[in-house]
């Protein structure tokens, strides 16, 4: 266990290091799987072989699991063949992308696909997934790479050019040409991040965007849809954010498909409002769908406008008015792009800021405000206000989206999405991680519309200036996962991680001669001859004294005599005094916190009980105690309890000693708290 922590605790601190010096962004992506692709292209182009990828074989493992497993009907017959294969002359991009390039086939990702659509329309963001130099020409090895945003980094993955074709025409996504392999390729290569190909069958338009850009995602239903709505989508167009609108055509709630379609920036777009005297949307259509809307009356338009603008073409283009958009579509999703993926002269900028967190069972995990006795455990994070949107007015207007990490991966384990959501709190300069009487005794100031079991949960919100707490969490307690927290502001607000500072209460030593004339003699008649006390002998003294539900074991009188300071392995005078008075505090502590007299406490009791014993951890050490001190039912006895604040005393005593002789830091291995 110790290992295992060490090791855990040893690559938090590679990665942390790793980001500061830039691993991660777009222009030095994590290397996905660790293949690097030009060493591997390289390779190849030495050996003059064709790349074949042992990662994402060409089996029936990398189709899927049920509807594209082995067995399945879809998958028989299914050959992997390169572009090289498949047409005489293929290309990796003929006259640039577009939405051509990019026809639906036998999978159910037409969400993915009307994102890639969304990264023709901006160069900018096209290039950043599909880097440039890739083609079928003298650097041609059968191998390509394609960057995605996964949870707060950039990664570069690697893919051969072997694609899944069936009856002679691949598979899933191809160009309406059938000689254009880019889109083919760029989707093969998110199938290998999430497992396989049918990880990728049905999501939100959303969920695209931000793993193409790394922005962050907030729906709209148009049936409710906020009185500002226009104003958002006005601004998030300042901002170059990505906007994509769906329409629900199932009366089935469990069988929802969506055609997707694109709101388009374009330089006319207030131009022709104005002239219109209406309010107008340029549309984009990644497939063909009819629709009911107003057309505007051209006419009105000047004629050197109108020849730019009335362009109703066959591949999805049309104008539409905002209140005709408000009655056809049923949901729109704004992906708002972080400062790096704007152009250079982009003057509206969101100020943003990532966090990584966990829910551990025991530790972390503490369900949503349905649940006061253990939602306090929950990660919390603070984010202060102080600029308001507008000169004085006290509004602050932010977004706070939550995403649980690797749910597509874990489909083919049986696991799907946990349902989530996030409270927010009003706080008076607090700075560290609050506790269950805060949340009994206060009311949350926002909190996200809905938990619900989707990759990310996100809402706009609007307060006035001050310290707020974000409290990220899933509906019930004890539900494991790992997420991402991001905070958009409109104006720069500071942020961080709340956590306890470690501190310990430590009680002060007596010598011998501070020691009462009675326990001398209790200390006599109970150590005999040789004056000191052996494992065996404390374990009988101690459950003399103790509840048979709190009895202790010899494994704890072992560990506390393994403590004695001159190493003897037996208690003299002075030591059996110190240890005496623990236990008794110990006891007095285990018995406020077993509310239920079992002889057991719960983990997050426990939590409360090591305060009150004078400690302060933060979560990653409580984590460890969790796992190391706890039963299969995350129960703590009163033996583990004692052996656990030991150890946590021997520890703070050495840091203190050793301390005393340094300047500096000092980083520990927590050795005496693994010890078993």
């Amino acid at each position: 266990m110790e290992q295992v922590y060490a090791s855990g605790m040893a690559a938090k601190l590679r990665s942390q290091w790793d980001r500061d010096e830039g691993l991660g962004q777009n222009h030095n992506a994590v290397k996905f799987q660790g293949q690097d692709f030009e060493s591997l292209r390289a390779r190849c182009l030495q050996s003059r072989s064709l790349f074949e990828d042992s990662l994402f074989p060409c089996a029936s493992s990398s189709l899927g699991f049920n509807e594209l497993g082995p067995r399945s009907s879809k998958t028989q017959g299914v050959r992997w063949m390169r572009p090289t294969e498949i047409c005489t002359r293929p290309q990796f991009i003929v006259d640039g992308a577009t939405r051509t390039d990019i026809c639906q086939g036998a999978l159910g990702d037409c969400w993915l696909l009307a994102a890639i659509a969304s990264l023709t329309l901006n160069d900018n963001l096209l290039h950043r997934v599909v880097p440039h130099g890739q083609d079928f020409g003298g650097q041609y090895a059968g191998i390509f790479h394609f960057q995605f945003w996964q949870y707060g980094e950039w990664v570069e993955v690697v893919i051969d050019d072997r694609l899944p074709v069936k009856d002679g025409k691949l598979l899933f996504v191809h160009s309406a040409e059938g000689g254009e392999f880019w889109s083919a390729l760029l989707e093969k290569a998110y199938a290998k991040l999430h497992g396989c190909y049918e990880a990728l069958s049905g999501g939100s338009t959303s969920e695209g965007f931000e793993d193409f850009t790394g922005g962050v995602t907030e729906m709209y239903e148009l049936r409710k849809a906020p009185s500002d709505l226009y104003s958002i989508i006005s601004r998030a167009v300042e901002r170059g954010s990505l906007l994509g609108c769906s329409i629900d055509v199932s009366t089935q709630i469990c069988y929802v498909h969506f055609f997707d379609y694109v709101i388009e920036n374009t330089a006319y777009f207030n131009q022709l409002n104005a002239v219109l005297r209406t309010r107008m949307f340029r549309m984009t259509s990644s497939f063909s769908q009819t629709l009911s809307y107003h057309v505007p009356d051209w006419n009105i338009v000047d004629r050197s406008v109108r020849g730019r603008l009335q362009n109703r073409s066959e591949d999805g283009e049309f104008w539409m008015s905002f209140s005709d958009f408000l009655r056809e579509f049923t949901r729109l999703e704004i992906c708002n792009l972080t400062a790096d993926a704007l152009e250079a002269n982009q003057q509206k900028k969101w100020s943003s800021a990532v966090y990584q967190g966990e829910w551990r069972r025991g530790s972390t995990a503490g369900g949503c405000r349905n649940f006061p006795a253990t939602f306090w455990i929950n990660p919390q994070f603070k984010i202060d206000l102080q600029h308001p949107d507008t000169a004085g007015q006290s509004d602050c207007s932010f977004l706070v989206a939550l995403m649980q990490k690797d749910r597509r991966k874990k489909r083919k384990e049986g696991k799907d999405m946990e349902t989530i959501g996030f409270a927010i709190y009003e706080v008076l300069r607090s700075g560290i991680h609050l506790k269950r009487d805060f949340f009994l005794t206060h009311g949350s100031s926002a909190r996200s519309e809905l938990f619900i079991n989707l990759r990310e949960v996100s809402s706009r919100f609007q307060l006035p200036a001050g310290e707020y707490i974000i409290v990220p969490s899933t509906f019930e307690p004890q539900k494991e996962g790992d997420f991402v927290l991001r905070v958009f502001s409109e104006k720069p607000a500071n942020s961080e991680e709340l956590d306890d500072d470690v501190t310990a209460e430590l009680p002060a030593e007596l010598d011998e001669s501070q020691i009462d004339a009675g326990f001398k003699s209790l200390f006599r008649q109970l150590a005999g001859e040789d004056m000191e006390i052996s494992a065996t002998e404390l374990q009988t003294i101690l459950n003399r004294i103790i509840s048979k539900r709190e009895c202790l074991g010899i494994e704890l009188e072992h560990s506390i005599v393994l403590y004695t300071t001159d190493g003897s392995g037996k208690l003299g005078l002075a030591e059996f005094h110190v240890l005496w008075e623990k236990i008794k505090r110990y006891l007095t502590v285990f018995r406020q916190f077993d509310l239920d007299k079992s002889g057991t406490m719960s983990s997050y009791e426990m939590r409360m009980a090591l305060e009150a014993a004078g400690f302060k951890l933060k979560n990653h050490l409580f984590q460890l105690i969790i796992l190391r001190y706890t039963e299969a039912d995350l129960t703590v006895d009163f033996d583990n309890f004692v052996t656990c604040l030991v150890r946590l005393e021997t520890m703070f005593s050495e840091y203190s000693q050793i301390k005393s002789h340094f300047i500096g830091h000092i980083h520990m291995a927590i050795r005496c708290l693994m010890r078993v």
